[in-house]
């Protein structure tokens, strides 16, 4: 059986880490180099670095944090915000990522979510997916969930994974924040209807909200911000309470 991964989110704006509710309202959240070396410590499987102005702001993911934080983990570093080509990835990769995270640029131009599996393998390439569920349709939303596409979740997804994704993070807009739990009937269609690694993103509030999205929402991992940031959950406690719930994660 494949352990399930639990991933802190460091979304970064004007180089400190932020964290916000349904995408707005964001505040301090701590220095990202920091925060990287502290879970990279304290049990993290993966870290995911989120230049979350980047697209908006018309700029490149900021080189000089991806190289410090490089520097202080020894876990897999996903990097995402602003990457549009294939040098982008290659300055990144050489930054010190070892995957990278792409969203909006996929849905202007899906022959990238291509162009880089064929040049850096599948297994380099994350899908984000920031979706909305209004009247029972999961709307797909670009530029850091700020402009809404005609593009379904569901549809969207298989695009993605049939161009060459190796994994699909599916952020939840109506869940972010809210500590309420994640979108765990969307993310279990996801991982029925698609055979790549789904990773949960939006709502983690709870121990229990992690157990039901591994148990129900069957994903393949988890990801979360503020439960971390602000220590209401720690970590290694989390994956102790899964571990008694049947679920196999690494200790």
């Amino acid at each position: 059986m494949l352990t399930k991964r639990i991933i802190p989110c460091l979304d970064i704006k004007n180089g400190r880490t932020v964290k916000g509710v349904n995408f707005i309202d964001l505040r301090d959240a701590g220095d990202p180099v920091e925060l990287a070396k502290q879970y990279a410590n304290l049990g993290a499987d993966e870290l995911v670095f989120l230049d979350i102005s980047a697209t908006l702001e018309g700029r490149k993911t900021m080189h000089d944090m991806v190289l410090k934080v490089a520097e202080q983990v020894n876990i897999p570093f996903t990097v995402g915000g602003g990457i549009s080509s294939i040098q982008d990835v290659d300055d990144l990769l050489k930054c010190g990522a070892d995957k990278i995270s792409i969203n909006s640029s996929a849905i202007k131009r899906p022959d990238l979510v291509n162009e880089l599996s064929n040049k850096f393998g599948s297994q380099c390439v994350v899908v984000a997916i920031d979706a909305k569920q209004i009247n029972n349709q999961w709307i797909v939303y670009l530029a850091g969930g700020t402009i809404p596409t005609a593009l379904n979740l569901f549809d969207w997804a298989r695009e993605v994974a049939q161009r060459g994704a190796g994994e699909i993070l599916f952020t939840s807009m109506n869940n972010d924040g809210t500590k309420a739990g994640f979108a765990n009937e969307a993310l279990a269609k996801l991982s029925e209807t698609l055979n790549i690694p789904i990773i949960a993103s939006g709502g983690a509030g709870t121990v229990q909200h992690f157990v039901d999205t591994f148990k129900e929402g069957k994903a393949d991992a988890a990801l979360a911000a503020s439960v971390f940031h602000f220590g209401e959950i720690e970590i290694l406690d989390l994956k102790r309470e899964l571990r008694k719930n049947n679920i196999e994660v690494r200790l």
